[in-house]
C-alpha cells in the first residue's frame, strides 16, 4: 500500500496536466454555445418574420404596444398570440439561465426580467378581455336544454372553461364541462344571481415564485429607478426566479471534484430542483428592487436584526396550513377559479349590435362583504387531472393567498381524490386559485442510478426510485459495440476527491470493503484509473468524444445530483 501511495503521488502532477487537456472540451462546448446564440440572433434578423427579438428592448416594446392596441379580442386569436408570448418568455428565461455571467450585464438581466413581467401582465389582461367579450355574447353558446351558457376552449398552454348563469334557476346550480370533466356545484345564493364561473387552467405556474421572493429574494432595480408592480385587478403573477451557481471557468474538473466529493458526500454545487420557468439572477447589493404584485420585499443586504426577525417569523408559521415550497412542488399547472359579474349582453337591433360598455371584467364577491360574519355555504369543485401528470401519492391541494404571498391548505375541505378516474373533488368557502402539490423529495434518496454508453456519443442515464424508473437518452466502462454492457463487465470504483481506486467487491457482495482489486493502483482521477485496464480503442473513443456530448452528460449529472441523492 505504501508503494502504491508513493507511485500515485509521483505521477499525480502528470495526470492532472493530462486531465486539464481533456477539460478543453468544456471550453469548446462553451464557445460553441456562445457562437450558437450569436448565430440564432443573426438568423432571426435575416428571417424578418415580424416576431420580435425578446432581447432587443425596442422590438419587444413595439410588439407589446401593437398587441395592447389591437382590439380584436377573439378568444382563439388571444390564445394563439398567447402561445407566442409564452415562447418569448421562455426564451428570456433560458437566456437568463444559460448565459454565462461574463456574457450578460446586470442591465441586460434587469431588462429581461422587466420584459418577462410586462409580457405576463399583458397576456393576463388579454385573457380577461377575451373572457369579457365571450360573456357579452353568452347567448351564442347557450345550451338548448338547461338554457345556460357553457364553453370550453383549450390549447397546449391553457384551458378556458366558462359558464354563465342565464336562467338563474336553483336546479341548475351544478354543471360539468363534458370536454374536460371539470365541474362545480354552486351555493343557492349564486344559483339565482347574474354570475359567471371561469376555471382557467394554465399549464404553467407563475404564482409559486412569489412565495420564493417573499422568503428574501432581493427586488430588481428597473432602469428608471421606479419599482414595477403588476395590476392586482388582473391577478397577474410574476415569473419564477431561481439562482444557479455555475462552474467557474478557471476551475479544473479535478478541483471541482475535490470540492464536491471531499469528506465522501459533501457538495458545494447548488442546483435548483424546481424545473418550472427559471431565471438566473445575478444578484448584487445594489439590485434592491423586485417587481411583483403588491409585494414589498426587503433586500438581502439588510441589517442582521431584520434577518433575525424574518427567521423568527418563519419559525412562527411552521405547523400552520402554509405550504412550504422547499418541501412541496406544484404539479399539473394552476387552476384559477373565478366568479365573475355577468356583463351586459349584446342586443341585436336590425343590422346593429348594441352593448353597454363597462370598465373591464368585474369579479363577483362571494361570500358577500355584508355577510362576512355570517356562515355562507361552500361551493364544490371537481377537477379532472391532466393525463400527462403522475401523482405518486395523494396530492395536497392548496389555495393561493395573495395577501400573504403563499399557498395555504385552510379554506379547502372535504377532499376526495379518485386515483383511477384521475379526478379530485373538494369544497371551498370562496373562489380561489388552487394547485396540486407533491412532496419534492418523494423519489429521493435514489435506489440506484446507472450511466451506460450505448454508442458513439450516445449514453443512457437510468435513475431508479421508490416509485419509478426514469431513463434519459443522451445523443448533441469500455464499450465498443451498440449492445448493452454485460453484467460481468461492470466493476465498482471509489473516488473520495483525492484518489480513485478499483474495488475488489462487486454489486452482489454482502459487505462493503475498500480493498483494491488485485493488480489495481491508486490514481488521482477516475479517468486515469480506467486507463489501467481499458483498451487503446476505448481510450481513443473517449478522447474523440464530441465536446457537446461530454457537456450534456456533465450538465445532466449536475441536474439529477445522483452522487448526492443515491
Amino acid at each position: 500500500m505504501e508503494a502504491l501511495e508513493a507511485k500515485n503521488k509521483e505521477r499525480k502532477e502528470f495526470e492532472l496536466a493530462e486531465l486539464h487537456s481533456l477539460e478543453q472540451k468544456f471550453l469548446s462546448a462553451q464557445q460553441w454555445k456562445m457562437d450558437y446564440r450569436a448565430h440564432e440572433k443573426w438568423e432571426h434578423y435575416l428571417r424578418c418574420d415580424g416576431r420580435p427579438d425578446p432581447t432587443v428592448l425596442q422590438e419587444i416594446n413595439t410588439f407589446m404596444s401593437l398587441w395592447r392596441e389591437d382590439q380584436n379580442e377573439d378568444i382563439q386569436l388571444v390564445m394563439e398570440k398567447g402561445g407566442q408570448v409564452l415562447n418569448l418568455i421562455e426564451k428570456l428565461h433560458l437566456l437568463l439561465l444559460d448565459t454565462p455571467p461574463n456574457e450578460i450585464t446586470e442591465k441586460e438581466t434587469v431588462q429581461y426580467q422587466e420584459s418577462i413581467l410586462e409580457l405576463q401582465n399583458l397576456l393576463h389582461q388579454k385573457y380577461n378581455r377575451a373572457t369579457e367579450k365571450l360573456l357579452k355574447t353568452a347567448h351564442v353558446h347557450e345550451d338548448s336544454d338547461p338554457g345556460n351558457m357553457q364553453a370550453v376552449i383549450k390549447d397546449k398552454n391553457v384551458t378556458f372553461c366558462i359558464w354563465a348563469n342565464l336562467k338563474k334557476k336553483v336546479r341548475l346550480k351544478n354543471h360539468t364541462f363534458s370536454d374536460v370533466q371539470h365541474g362545480f356545484d354552486l351555493p343557492k345564493p349564486l344559483a339565482v344571481s347574474s354570475v359567471a364561473v371561469r376555471i382557467l387552467h394554465t399549464h404553467y405556474d407563475h404564482v409559486s415564485p412569489l412565495w420564493l421572493q417573499h422568503q428574501g429574494v432581493p427586488k430588481l432595480e428597473v432602469s428608471d429607478g421606479k419599482e414595477l408592480t403588476l395590476d392586482s385587478k388582473d391577478n397577474i403573477e410574476v415569473p419564477e426566479e431561481d439562482e444557479e451557481k455555475s462552474r467557474e471557468p478557471n476551475m479544473s474538473a479535478e478541483e471541482e471534484m475535490e470540492e464536491v466529493c471531499s469528506d465522501g458526500r459533501k457538495s458545494n454545487i447548488l442546483f435548483e430542483e424546481n424545473s418550472n420557468s427559471i431565471a438566473d439572477i445575478n444578484e448584487t447589493e445594489e439590485e434592491t428592487e423586485k417587481k411583483s404584485e403588491i409585494l414589498d420585499i426587503p433586500s438581502q443586504a439588510q441589517d442582521p436584526l431584520v434577518k433575525e426577525e424574518r427567521s423568527e417569523k418563519r419559525e412562527a408559521i411552521t405547523g400552520e396550513s402554509i405550504v412550504d415550497l422547499q418541501q412541496f412542488v406544484p404539479v399539473g399547472g394552476v387552476y384559477h377559479i373565478d366568479a365573475l359579474q355577468l356583463p351586459p349582453q349584446v342586443k341585436e337591433i336590425k343590422d346593429w349590435s348594441m352593448v353597454e360598455l363597462q370598465d373591464g371584467l368585474e369579479s363577483y364577491s362571494y361570500p358577500p362583504e355584508a355577510a362576512e360574519d355570517a356562515t355562507c355555504p361552500p361551493l364544490q369543485i371537481t377537477l379532472r387531472l391532466p393525463d400527462n401528470v403522475m401523482y405518486f401519492e395523494d396530492p395536497v391541494i392548496a389555495r393561493w393567498d395573495a395577501a400573504g404571498q403563499q399557498w395555504r391548505t385552510d379554506g379547502i375541505s372535504n377532499i376526495t381524490y379518485a386515483r383511477q378516474e384521475k379526478s379530485i373533488t373538494f369544497e371551498m368557502g370562496a373562489f380561489y386559485t388552487v394547485a396540486l402539490f407533491q412532496n419534492a423529495h418523494l423519489n429521493v434518496p435514489y435506489q440506484a442510478w446507472e450511466l451506460q454508453p450505448t454508442g458513439t456519443d450516445e449514453a443512457l442515464l437510468t435513475v431508479s426510485t421508490s416509485f419509478a424508473v426514469i431513463q434519459i437518452q443522451i445523443k448533441v466502462s469500455e464499450h465498443l459495440t451498440a449492445d448493452s454492457v454485460k453484467d460481468k463487465d461492470w466493476c465498482l470504483c471509489m473516488f473520495n476527491g483525492q484518489k480513485a481506486q478499483k474495488l475488489k467487491i462487486s454489486e452482489t457482495s454482502e459487505a462493503f470493503s475498500d480493498e483494491l482489486e488485485e493488480g489495481a493502483e491508486f490514481h488521482s482521477t477516475l479517468y486515469h484509473m480506467l486507463k489501467d485496464f481499458a483498451s487503446k480503442d476505448a481510450i481513443a473513443k473517449v478522447e474523440a468524444a464530441n465536446f457537446l456530448f461530454i457537456d450534456s452528460v456533465y450538465q445532466l449529472l449536475l441536474a439529477t445530483r445522483v452522487l448526492t441523492y443515491s
